[in-house]
This record gives C-alpha cells, structure tokens and sequence, in this order.
C-alpha cells in the first residue's frame, strides 16, 4: 500500500519541480512604436515630406513580411510610427520628444534627415530617457560640434548619415576616398568650369549652426584651390538667418567682379538672396549652394527662373546602385512610390527609409526591444540599406554616405524643375544629366 500511495506522491513532486520552475518569457507587446518628431510645416517641411512617406514605405514593406523578429519573444512584431509635427521648431522638437517616451511609450526616436540645429533636443531627450534615437543630419563638422558640447556627448544618438564638408574618414576606412565630403565633390565640379571664370567667389551663410560651420570651412578650401573668397576677412555674406534685404552685401560682390556664388543657408534665406541679386543687376557664372535649394516645394516657390542653374549637394537618388531596400524595394521602386503620387522626387526619402532599415537590423541582432541592448548593437551597425552602406565610424556616432552633385533644369512635367545628377566621383552612381555652364 505505501508503494502506491509513493507513486502519485513522486508524480506530483516532480510535476512541481518541472513546471514549478519554468518561468514565462516575457509578454509580447502587440508593435514596435517609433516616435517621430517631424518638421511638417515650416522652414523644413520639405525634410518632413519626404522622410515621413519613405519612413512609413519601409514600415509597410517590413509588416508585409510579418515584422520584425525579436528573439526574445520568439515572434515577429509589426512596426507603428507615432508623427508628431515639430513645426521646424528645435526647441518644440525636444518636447515632443520626451512626450513621445513619457506618455506614449515609445520604444526608439527616429526621424529621417534634417539639419543639425534640430537634433540637439531630441537627442538630449534621448540620452536623459537612455532611449535610442535613430537620425540622418549632417554635415558632420556642426553635428560634431554640438554634440562634443553636449552632456553626455549623446550616446544614445545615432546619425546615419549624410556627409562631411571636408573632415576625411578615418583611415583605413572605406569612406577614406573622394565622394564622401562636400569639399571633394563640389571642389570637382567648380573645377570643370573655375577656368572658364575669373575665380571669384561670393561666399554667404546664414547664422545658425550649419551655416557658421560651413562658413568656417569653405573659404580656406576655396584659398588653397586657387579661388577668391571675397570679403572674408569682415565675414561678408555671413548675417543672420532673419535678413530680409541683402544689398549691401551684393553690391560688394558686384563691385568686386564675383562670377561664383558658394553659400548654405535655408530655402526662403536662398530665395530672397538671389531675387534680389537678379533685381540688382548681379548674375553670377555659377552657383553652388547647400542645403536651401535640396527640395522642389523650396525652390519652385522661389518664382520665376531663379533655381536654373543653381548646384546642391545631393545625398540621395534613385540612381544609387548596390542599394537594398526590404521585400525587393529599390531606390528606383522606392522612388517610383513617390512620383506616383504625382510629386516631383523628394530626396529624403531614401534617407528615412535607410532609418528603419537600421532600426530593424540592431532589434534583430540584439535579439530585444530593450534600449540598452539595441544601442550597444547599433554601434556595431554594418548594413547594406537603400541609401547605400551605413556603418558608424569610430565614437562619431555617424555614417558619413556618398554625396554626388546636382543642378536644377527646368523640364516640361507636371512639375517645372528637376535636378538630375550631373557631378559623380562614385561608379555605383551615375550621371543623370548635363551640367549647365554659364548660368543662363
């Protein structure tokens, strides 16, 4: 009798140690939330458009396969973005963004590209909530500059691209050659045409972080490859991101005979400078300009022949060959999803497309949605993406990518300006056009 009374006892005790000791993984949230702190409207809304539609074409192409893989759940979740609209406001971006994590309960920041002054915020929200915030910006000097200054140097702040002005990679490092600064590749194409000029340049910035950081750097470079830089030693062309009338700083340019015009500013600062640069008789040969001239909402609302001619920095095309996007998504796909809509091509969004792609890859790999695991991955980031390779380069927390060179021609579409890509040092991008010289 004690035997079998033994048995069920033996049963009982070892069924208690086996289940007794297991414990349940942890539950699984329905999504991955994605907070984006976007400029919709204002001065960068151009960035916003763009980087918006190719954030959520790479959401949708991710969920169509199920989302993404998490180990630690041992199932795959869907993304969700959260938008918020920053209004091109740097200090309302930071608000928004501890919203983002406080009240909604985000699990990564993300947005795709923007100038530097935009992310100092959200990126000091991001290292005071150690919750990692996925960017594009550049150029690399500002960048680097705010956050060395920083608390913290943000460490939960990854920039995966776009450029540097003329800070080389290090060596060693595959981006260590021309066709990853701004000074390599406009430098290439002022020099196609500088002999044709009398090697005179108008230099003007506008005073926010970028535009003093470019300032700071494109005079001794335009010096050393035998180009005037006129007025620098007063600092002339550069003023304050509000001016409204430029005259005096023209007639200077004029009187000193520039054929060239080198600047960086925002579109309306642009738009302004060159209306009154044609009303005061002043028509330079060429004109290299960042940043303002990069959209065509910005530079169709210039008026009139303005963009013709004018030269940007272009960081994204569908010409980007060896660029894989998710589910068989190309740049040409991808861009073919925007001008479908009946929009002429916004470059931004292969950037914001690239940021999920990052995203994905470091949840993945850390096998976890848990922020300082995802982070410590994203350092180790090595990924082919839609906007070409993005890797981080040493404590920079920045992926410099390939910059090529572009110029706005007018064309008979529905839309009245393109700006193909007439400047390459790259073999996986080619050219898409024919450079105008001299302005017409």
């Amino acid at each position: 009798m004690k035997k079998v009374f033994l048995i069920p006892l033996i049963v009982v005790i070892i069924g208690g140690l086996i289940f007794g000791g297991c414990k349940a993984g942890p539950a699984a949230p329905k999504e991955i939330l994605v907070g984006v702190p976007a400029p919709l409207t204002g001065v960068y809304a151009g960035f916003g458009q763009g980087g918006i539609f190719g954030m959520q074409a790479a959401v949708d192409d991710i969920n169509k396969q199920g989302g993404v893989n998490v180990a630690e759940y041992g199932k795959k979740l869907p993304i969700k973005l959260k938008i918020v609209n920053t209004e091109s406001d740097p200090i309302k971006a930071g608000t928004l963004a501890e919203s983002l994590i406080v009240s909604d309960k985000v699990n990564f920041l993300a947005y795709g590209d923007e100038p530097p002054p935009m992310n100092a915020a959200i990126s000091n929200i991001a290292d005071r909530y150690k919750v990692p915030y996925i960017c594009t910006t550049g150029p690399l000097e500002p960048w680097l500059e705010m956050r060395g200054a920083a608390s913290g140097h943000w460490q939960y702040t990854w920039a995966t691209g776009l450029f540097a002005l003329g800070m080389p990679a290090p060596a060693g490092d595959f981006r260590a050659k021309a066709g990853y600064s701004i000074a390599d590749t406009w430098q290439g194409m002022i020099d196609l045409f500088g002999g044709q000029t009398n090697k005179k340049v108008a230099v003007f910035a506008c005073d926010d972080p970028d535009g003093v950081g470019w300032y700071g750097a494109f005079p001794p470079m335009l010096k050393g490859w035998g180009y005037e830089a006129v007025g620098i030693d007063k600092k002339l062309g550069l003023v304050p991101t509000e001016t409204t009338d430029f005259s005096s700083v023209i007639n200077e340019w004029k009187a000193a005979k520039c054929e060239i015009v080198w600047g960086n500013a925002i579109a309306p600062f642009v738009g302004t400078l060159l209306k009154q640069c044609s009303a005061l008789g002043f028509k330079p040969k060429m004109a290299s300009i960042g940043r303002g001239p990069l959209f065509y909402e910005d530079v169709s609302a210039w008026g009139g022949d303005l963009p013709l001619g004018v030269g940007v920095e272009i960081w994204w095309d569908p010409s980007f060959g060896d660029s894989p996007g998710i589910g068989g998504t190309t740049p040409q796909s991808l861009a073919k999803r925007w001008t479908d809509t009946g929009k002429q091509l916004n470059r931004n969004i292969g950037p914001g497309y690239s940021i999920i792609q990052v995203i994905i890859d470091a949840v993945e790999r850390a096998g976890s949605l848990d922020s300082a695991k995802v982070n410590a991955a994203l350092a180790t980031t090595d990924l082919m993406t839609v906007r070409h390779r993005i890797k981080f380069e040493g404590d920079y927390h920045f992926s410099r990518g390939p910059i090529v060179y572009g110029q706005w021609q007018k064309v008979d579409k529905p839309w009245t300006w393109e700006c193909p890509v007439i400047f390459t040092k790259h073999d996986f991008i080619k050219a898409t056009g024919k450079p105008i010289f001299p302005i017409p």
